[in-house]
């Protein structure tokens, strides 16, 4: 994609207004002369917390550059140019549009960290153009890099007559059934485009001066055929093809017999507001009012528009009109093709060391594969790193319950799972066997709610008991619990979880799960699937840290403890790793740990609001970004508690929206071995000299390089590690 800022010079000044100049974005710096009377003023403190969507675009920022990097397998980068795609359009999806909302409401005139949020908005357009100008620099470095590999990208005009023939016969046969073209001279109102396709809009003229161009309508297919189609070599040079150049290669099948001599195209995508809106009708059922709402994204404002810079100015102002961008769309030009998301999906033409090296999955030093894994947990807690070791453990154990015979009750939440969810068919299994199986089922996973609508029906279908969840309340945490009887009295195992049960996105995903007979955890895991179950009564926490009941007030009276025993001259240190630290409350209570001596230490993957390093606010602050091979998914805490460390397990993040908006479960680890096992996790990331950056206030994203010793790239060290741990057999 390209971000060029200049529209043709016909294009009315009404137009040009709203397409943003691409311009290097500048960071703004912390306000000079902070001190005691900075730290002590709220409104001055506030000044020092960065604007999340603006630490958002600095996280895809590190993701690009793991693409532009020549040291990382080529098809890996390709994969990375995929991953920054994909994530761009989630931003204008969710982030921006969120933002685009508050505007339009005209009652807040700031973001939730301070800033003015005209100047947010325009500087967060800023600098995605910014990103998009450098995803165009990588872009085409990589395309050269192939090429230089022998895999070339052609179009329509570059085949030769056996490739002809081939595409020829694959249009036919593949393309042509899936393709319906909709002649947009001969419609009143334009469909309701995707916000997650591509379309093309054909120019079809005939012979003459005075024929008119007529303009045809084509969503490209990608939902149901490959976005790439691999052609027959020539000697050893291999050919890609997008199927859009399919599609305009067969312009001519398409229309030829309404006898047009001429074609061309141009593509189109727009991105739409996916917030899901509720209606006011709440005698239908949650089902329903999700099911409408689901409709009705489908037909949500516009953000953006993203055009082909060929496309002639006449013909652009037309599709604006059409389509009804508002005022505060962003219309930017692009290449050729668009939804270049689908680079992730890049067919494997088996290049030479063109990936990471195959990493298989661990097994686990303390689980002995010939007993059965309930007698495991039972005597000890085991502690399951995702995705060095094998997420099986979970189906096994999912499995085993299933068909026990002392196993009375399964619980078990779904956030997001797979599409193929060997998961939930171990528990259709378990409710086939007669077990009663509780399943609470969020259906408000943002983009997996048809997926999660489907499995939510098939569950039902075959007996179990779905819950969807608390009105008002996201339920986010990752809970299992299997219930038997054990000498006549009733035992309880638990697996509490980082991440999501989905055995697809846990084979990059890294996150942790803990599995327990824990009583002390275990009854408290149950008091939380009871108040989905019996919502108007507040449940009572003495382990657990749950959402909304007692995490924000437990995180801060730990940070508290630190402040005070720092203050005492005793150890006091705080080391969280996350995805996302953006709560103000919480920013502002770890600036005041710091200005008492607490070290921090944090990793956070994304969005992030603190600004580290500012002397005489944060400077006891330092904070990390990794990016690598696997997405850092994981949230552990650790608090120095006077010597005493405290360690938890996290499926929260530190905003606002999941210490207040959903049910989340932060567990304490007691078992000293795996508070060790943790520690030493944290040690290395912390350790990492390669693939971690740095998180600064002018958003660098520089490597946290050392100049000499040992390089350290984390996620090789922790696959190493267990590795040597790993049972042979």
């Amino acid at each position: 994609m390209s971000p060029e800022s200049e529209l043709p010079p016909d294009t009315d000044q009404a137009l040009q207004s709203r397409v943003i100049p691409a311009r290097v974005y500048a960071p703004p710096q912390p306000p000079a002369g902070t001190g005691k009377k900075a730290r002590k003023s709220k409104a001055a403190a506030k000044l020092f917390l960065t604007n999340k969507e603006i630490s958002w675009l600095s996280f895809n920022e590190r993701v690009l550059q793991e693409a532009s990097n020549t040291g990382v397998p080529l098809m890996d980068r390709v994969r990375f140019l995929g991953i920054f795609s994909n994530n761009m359009d989630e931003f204008f999806r969710v982030r921006m549009a969120s933002l685009h909302r508050l505007l339009r409401a005209g009652k807040r005139v700031t973001t939730t960290e301070g800033h003015d949020l005209p100047r947010a908005v325009e500087r967060a357009h800023e600098m995605a153009i910014d990103l998009y100008r450098r995803f165009d620099e990588a872009h085409a470095m990589i395309i050269d890099e192939l090429a230089r590999q022998k895999i070339n990208f052609v179009d329509e005009t570059a085949l030769d007559e056996h490739q002809a023939k081939f595409v020829e016969e694959y249009f036919h046969r593949e393309v042509r059934p899936n393709v319906t073209p909709i002649m947009i001279d001969q419609i009143q109102k334009w469909p309701d485009l995707l916000d997650d396709a591509t379309y093309l809009i054909a120019g079809l003229r005939k012979k003459g001066a005075k024929a008119k161009t007529k303009y045809a309508l084509i969503r490209v297919p990608s939902d149901v055929l490959p976005r790439f189609l691999v052609l027959p070599p020539r000697g050893d040079q291999r050919y890609v093809m997008y199927i859009d150049d399919v599609i305009r290669f067969g312009l001519e099948h398409i229309f030829g017999v309404f006898r047009y001599h001429s074609f061309d195209a141009y593509a189109i995508k727009v991105t739409r507001d996916s917030e899901l809106d509720f209606d006011n009708d709440t005698s239908s059922g949650y089902v329903k009012r999700i099911t409408r709402s689901l409709k009705n994204r489908k037909k949500g404002r516009f953000v953006r528009l993203l055009y082909d810079a060929e496309m002639p100015s006449a013909l652009l102002q037309r599709v604006i009109k059409k389509l009804g961008l508002g005022r505060d769309g962003l219309i930017m030009s692009g290449g050729r093709h668009h939804n270049l998301r689908d680079l992730m999906d890049f067919p494997d033409l088996r290049l030479s060391n063109d990936r990471y090296e195959s990493l298989p999955p661990l097994f686990h030093k303390d689980i002995d594969r010939h007993k059965r894994l309930i007698e495991t947990i039972r005597k000890r807690d085991i502690l399951v790193h995702y995705p060095y070791q094998t997420f099986q453990y979970v189906l096994d154990f999912l499995r085993e319950a299933s068909v026990d015979p002392n196993v009375t009750s399964i619980k078990f939440t779904i956030y997001r799972v797979a599409h193929r969810s060997s998961v939930v068919n171990a528990l259709i299994n378990a409710a086939r066997n007669g077990k009663k199986v509780t399943v609470i089922l969020e259906l408000q996973a943002r983009f997996d709610e048809e997926n999660n609508l489907y499995w939510g029906q098939r569950l039902q279908e075959e007996g179990v008991h779905v819950i969807h969840g608390v009105e008002g309340l996201k339920f986010h945490a990752k809970l299992c619990l299997v219930t038997r009887t054990e000498k006549g009295l009733s035992a309880s195992y638990a697996i509490i979880g980082t991440g999501n049960w989905n055995e697809e996105t846990v084979k990059i995903y890294s996150d942790h799960s803990l599995f327990t007979a824990d009583s002390q955890i275990t009854k408290e895991v149950d008091r939380v699937f009871e108040y989905c179950s019996k919502p108007y009564k507040t449940p009572t926490f003495r382990n657990l840290l749950v959402a909304p009941f007692t995490l924000r007030k437990k995180i801060m009276q730990l940070i508290r403890r630190e402040i005070r025993n720092a203050v005492a001259g005793h150890p006091a240190y705080i080391f969280l790793k996350l995805n996302n630290l953006a709560d103000e409350e919480l920013a502002r209570a770890l600036y005041r740990a710091s200005d008492a001596g607490v070290k921090v230490k944090l990793i956070v993957r994304s969005m992030f609001s603190l600004v580290p390093g500012v002397v005489g606010l944060s400077e006891n602050i330092e904070a990390r970004s990794i990016v690598d091979r696997y997405l850092e998914h994981s949230r552990i805490f650790v608090f120095c508690n006077g010597g005493k460390p405290l360690y938890y397990l996290s499926s929260a993040d530190l905003m606002a929206r999941n210490l207040d908006g959903r049910v989340e479960v932060v567990c304490p680890i007691y078992d000293p071995s795996l508070q060790g096992e943790l520690q030493a996790f944290l040690d290395l990331q912390w350790a990492d000299n390669t693939k971690a950056r740095i998180l600064d206030a002018g958003l660098t994203n520089q490597i946290n390089s050392t100049p000499q010793g040992k390089k350290t790239r984390a996620q090789w060290e922790i696959y190493a590690r267990l590795k040597d741990q790993s049972p042979r057999s």
